[in-house]
């Protein structure tokens, strides 16, 4: 059955690049196939059906989806869905091979821990994730105006400030998410016991990465290519939580 979902979702995601006009509804039909899946894994699952490593990136990338069609399949914006949808895509891909898109997930842990520390952290870093995207097509975008890049034109993209702006605004929701994510967690780590990982080290060094891009920006007024440079920086720390430590931290 998970089958079913899968392949619909992983081309509406992947075929983004080809797909010339059609790629939005492409997107927005691979998007209602992840979501039928994930409301099959919590019809069949005995507990949260996402505590798995594999099971959480298969969330995330539907989180990372959700936040892109919020804004981010109006024609000018193309270039972000270039970024973010062939990442999504790939990280769907290895979602299923760690058996993330499976049906029937157990878990040990409490529905409503997980729910408030996962769903959480995990919209945080989707945040993040798209925060990264408007950074890169920024920089991107800047240095083709340097260049005087005539082939700009044919692409409609947002100006420099307007990505600047939602990058900024962006990682500015998504740090409080983070914030209290890591608040639930700890809370339960003292009431239950246990010891701090490495997943919960990195976690609070994204936290803080990101908390002093929103302090130098409030402060000093950070704004354009170190923003973004600084953006593009801290995302490489969400990057390790999500995939170079694939421990079991809930499992």
């Amino acid at each position: 059955m998970a089958e079913l979902f899968f392949w619909p979702a992983l081309v509406g995601y992947g075929a983004y690049p080809l797909a010339g006009r059609w790629a939005v509804w492409g997107v927005r039909l691979g998007w209602l196939a992840q979501t039928a899946l994930l409301i099959a894994q919590a019809a069949r699952a005995d507990g949260f059906p996402w505590s798995s490593w594999a099971g959480s990136l298969n969330l995330f990338v539907w989180l990372v989806v959700s936040a892109y069609l919020i804004w981010g399949c109006r024609a000018r914006f193309r270039l972000l869905g270039l970024v973010v949808l062939p990442l999504a895509a790939t990280l769907f891909v290895v979602a299923r091979l760690g058996g993330g898109t499976s049906l029937g997930e157990h878990s040990r842990y409490s529905s409503v821990f997980l729910v408030a520390h996962v769903g959480l952290v995990l919209a945080a870093f989707a945040g993040f994730t798209l925060a990264a995207g408007l950074a890169a097509v920024y920089l991107f975008q800047e240095r083709r105006l340097k260049r005087h890049d005539t082939a700009i034109l044919r692409v409609p993209a947002p100006a420099l400030e307007t990505l600047d702006t939602l990058a900024a605004r962006t990682i500015a929701v998504s740090l409080p998410a983070l914030t209290l994510g890591i608040v639930v967690g700890v809370v339960r780590l003292r009431e239950r016991g246990g010891g701090f990982d490495a997943l919960m080290a990195f976690t609070v060094a994204t936290w803080f990465a990101y908390g002093a891009y929103v302090a130098l920006r409030w402060r000093y007024g950070w704004r354009g290519r170190r923003a973004a440079y600084f953006a593009l920086a801290s995302f490489v720390l969400v990057i390790v939580v999500r995939l170079a430590l694939p421990v079991t931290h809930f499992s």
